[in-house]
């Protein structure tokens, strides 16, 4: 039998994906794990390799389709099969065309519902779910649309290619004039239409009016969204960090030279938050109605702002299982994931498990914050700078006053299932663990 190519779960939360381009045709050969097609999400694009070796005999889903999670895109005769004599030949033939007929309505959007005439433009033109999708968030007319060069098949708009003409019209480079639009006379009826929809509220003074990023505007909607979900809380805690400090400085240059990697805060950090909600699990919960859930895996999520000083959104990966890391392991994963997400080259599965999240809000000088919890989560850490500070010390000879590294640490969680008892006592052993870090460690 063919073999049968799904399109792959690319995340917990992700049940679809659109088809943007095939590298590959119908009756080319494919090597397994030889990229075939790529897709795209809201948030990333993916390229998808053949779990096997063989011919493609046919593509089930077209360019710009939006197919579910473990619908069939492809069918692929193996290497077994593309030897076999012609009456087996014949047979996979049929097999095919009734797997065809089986999987033809697992599209959800097909071409044909967006390959549609456009009776403003009096156009054809093809568009991607995907375009359609950002042009309708960016307020791109149809007619806007339609006065884009494509760079893809047969001149078709790519992703690039219209997030590359909202950035222009932003800075200015794209006028109206550059738009091809046909003038038509305008019935009471539509003129009265243009009207309701171009009522803006009334500004005046010196000011500069910014349009929300695609990026910005997915945050301010889940951060919305975390608001009206969760009745938050947050508690605060002071943490001495004078040995993690002194210990980090003493050891960073020879673990530079050792692995490769810096070694920052944020893996200490995070082996902390691991230890604690061994000793905690009902802070590494989700909430379902009126039911609890409790996460068995620890999967540390950690906020990493992008572009210049954070002004470029913010983009949360995931270290799986990071209470079973080394914290050798946990540098690795942070410089990766950090890396890579401020490059934009994240994948789905990067994003996605997240039981607990980290955010340092002290990277650009902050004491103290009040996150918002990353949905479905209950809970998030925030990081202050470290600052020095006089504060009292207990010795045995009596109490003394000393100059010392210190840290706010801050948690929100969701009241609904996180009391003050649990999430004062979940922040007080993080604290714990920090503070009795053990500096004759070697990283």
């Amino acid at each position: 039998m063919a073999y049968e190519m799904v399109m792959p779960k690319m995340g917990e939360s992700i049940m679809e994906g659109t088809v943007l381009r095939w590298l590959k045709k119908e009756g080319d050969t494919v090597q397994q794990d030889e990229t075939v097609l790529e897709i795209a999400t809201d948030k990333v694009d993916s390229e998808v390799p053949s779990p096997v070796a063989g011919k493609i005999v046919q593509l089930l889903a077209k360019e710009g389709d939006v197919v579910q999670v473990g619908a069939v895109i492809a069918l692929i005769a193996t290497v077994g099969e593309e030897t076999a004599t012609s009456a087996p030949v014949k047979q996979l033939e049929k097999e095919v065309e009734q797997t065809v007929q089986n999987v033809s309505q697992q599209v959800v959007l097909p071409v044909s519902d967006i390959h549609t005439e456009n009776k403003e433009t009096n156009t054809n033109r093809f568009y991607s779910p995907l375009v359609l999708n950002i042009a309708q968030t960016e307020g791109i007319s149809m007619a806007e649309l339609e006065a884009i060069q494509g760079t893809g098949a047969e001149g078709r708009v790519t992703k690039k290619d219209i997030l590359d003409y909202v950035q222009n019209k932003k800075q200015g480079k794209i006028t109206q004039s550059t738009t091809k639009t046909t003038e038509q006379p305008k019935t009471e009826k539509q003129t009265q239409t243009v009207n309701t929809a171009s009522t803006t509220k009334s500004i005046s003074g010196n000011v500069e009016i910014i349009e929300m990023d695609r990026m910005r505007k997915i945050i301010a909607e889940h951060m919305v969204k975390s608001k009206q979900t969760s009745p938050h809380v947050t508690s605060f805690i002071e943490v001495d960090m004078t040995p993690i400090v002194q210990w980090r400085d003493k050891i960073k240059n020879a673990f530079e030279k050792r692995e490769g990697q810096k070694l920052t805060f944020t893996p200490i950090f995070i082996e902390a938050i691991a230890k604690a909600i061994k000793d905690f699990p009902l802070i590494n919960i989700s909430v379902d109605g009126d039911k609890i859930i409790v996460k068995k895996d620890i999967n540390i999520g950690m906020a990493v702002a992008i572009g210049e000083n954070g002004t470029g959104g913010l983009i949360v990966p995931v270290i799986k299982n990071a209470d079973e890391k080394s914290l050798v392991g946990l540098a690795k994963a942070v410089n990766d994931l950090a890396e890579r997400g401020r490059k934009n080259k994240l994948t789905p599965d990067d994003l996605a498990g997240g039981t607990f999240t980290l955010t340092n809000v002290g990277t650009f000088g902050s004491v103290m914050g009040t996150p918002i919890i990353n949905q479905p989560q209950v809970a998030i850490l925030a990081t202050g700078t470290i600052k020095k500070k006089p504060v009292v010390i207990e010795t045995p000879q009596g109490d003394m006053i000393g100059i010392r590294h210190m840290m706010f640490l801050s948690m929100s969680y969701d009241h609904r299932v996180v009391d003050g008892a649990l999430g004062g006592s979940f922040l007080k052993r993080v604290a714990d663990y920090l503070e009795n870090f053990d500096t004759d460690r070697t990283a």
